[in-house]
């Protein structure tokens, strides 16, 4: 029997019970829908239950693919069987099976973690924390791999005797932690670390040439506790310190060994 199109002004509820979110009265809010599943929509054929609720793939001859420029979308099937323009909210976890595509931003509470497959998936290690010296700005940094919680500055001095620190490393590293590694360019110049303040590192040299340098400068950031880099366990679950101040990125705490 043939069905025709179901037109619903109002609300439309399957299943028991009618949610305050949907409003009553003269608050009821219009188009609005309430699903008590499971509810399949689509040609998709779903192994079981999975949710209250499955949107298979849209499957409509009466649909045509929306251009998008770059898109490989062939015959006339829609690429999503769900959209959604404007906020949406889940309040509980969102699993895919294939890529998350991102326009804009993403932005997280918490840890963010990555996996493919039992292979840690890790890109750039970074921080971004409110500036530890200017009041409405923040500081992002990359991170190399080290034993200890460091920062970094390099470059080339040339024709000055001193290495210009950033003007936050005061607020924000150990200045008893801070390490210079010199590499003169050109000729031998017999380069030395003189003296370090919070904002200089001061260079001595024996030849008459100007200084003419590479240089590296390391520190241990002071805002959190030293890291332990090594320590008995099975996972990271059971490092001996503060977990809350760290990120394991792309580790599985339910499945790696």
């Amino acid at each position: 029997m043939k069905v025709p199109d179901l037109n619903v002004g109002k609300r439309l509820f399957c299943g028991l019970g009618k949610p305050e979110a949907l409003g009553r009265g003269p608050a009821e809010i219009r188009g609005s829908a309430y699903l008590q599943g499971p509810t399949i929509t689509g040609t998709a054929t779903f192994p079981n239950v999975w949710a209250s609720s499955m949107i298979g793939p849209l499957i409509n001859p009466e649909s045509p693919p929306p251009v998008i420029p770059g898109s490989l979308c062939m015959g006339i099937s829609n690429p999503y069987s769900l959209a959604v323009v404007g906020p949406a909210a889940f309040m509980g976890n969102v699993d895919t099976n294939l890529s998350v595509n991102v326009g804009l931003h993403v932005i997280a509470q918490g840890e963010v973690v990555s996996r493919c497959g039992l292979h840690v998936l890790s890109r750039k290690k970074n921080f971004d924390i409110p500036h530890p010296s200017k009041k409405g700005w923040r500081l992002r940094h990359t991170c190399p791999e080290a034993p200890t919680n460091d920062v970094y500055i390099r470059g080339t001095l040339k024709n000055k005797d001193f290495i210009e620190l950033p003007s936050y490393w005061k607020d924000f590293v150990h200045q008893d932690s801070i390490t210079v590694s010199l590499t003169p360019v050109g000729a031998h110049q017999d380069i030395i670390v003189k003296r370090i303040d919070e904002s200089k590192i001061y260079l001595q040299a024996k030849s008459a040439i100007p200084i003419h340098c590479f240089y590296h400068v390391y520190a241990e950031r002071k805002d959190g506790e030293s890291l332990i880099p090594e320590y008995k366990g099975k996972t990271p679950a059971d490092y001996p310190g503060d977990n809350q101040q760290y990120s394991i990125s792309g580790f599985h705490y339910d499945i790696k060994d």
